[in-house]
């Protein structure tokens, strides 16, 4: 990795990523790994490992940012959580032994529906999109 060139476009991505996950209101990792893959160009696995770092330290400042105003379900939050952390364990074992071109593969797959089912949510329901 060559910082020189890697750190302004780390900071330029961050901006804008930044920005558009604050602007939107959504999670910056279907942004952030794309981003660390076409921008800076790491290795899926590496891509991966990075934007969950990057994500855990977005999520702890927007929380904070937002603790006295947001209301929040701590119950629905903590079994949310713990479901996902039940999840993903076996999930990540299962990655070790799969090929990086398949999962970005379906990754894309993945970001492409969620799109197509938010422009059409927006299409049907214009009040509810925002």
């Amino acid at each position: 990795m060559h910082w020189r060139g890697c750190l302004p476009k780390a900071i330029g991505s961050g901006l804008v990523i930044g920005f558009l996950t604050g602007l939107f209101g959504v999670g910056g990792g279907f942004l952030i790994i794309p981003a660390l893959l076409l921008f800076l160009g790491l290795p899926m696995t590496v891509a991966v490992g990075t934007s969950l770092v990057i994500i855990v330290v977005n999520s702890a400042a927007g929380f904070a940012a937002h603790l006295g105003s947001a209301d929040l379900d701590y119950r629905v939050a903590a079994a949310f959580a713990l479901a996902a952390v039940a999840g993903s364990l076996p999930a990540a074992k299962m990655a070790t032994r799969l090929h990086a071109d398949p999962i970005r593969r379906w990754f894309a797959y993945l970001v492409f529906a969620v799109a197509v089912f938010v422009v059409v949510q927006a299409l049907l329901d214009p009040a509810a999109a925002g």
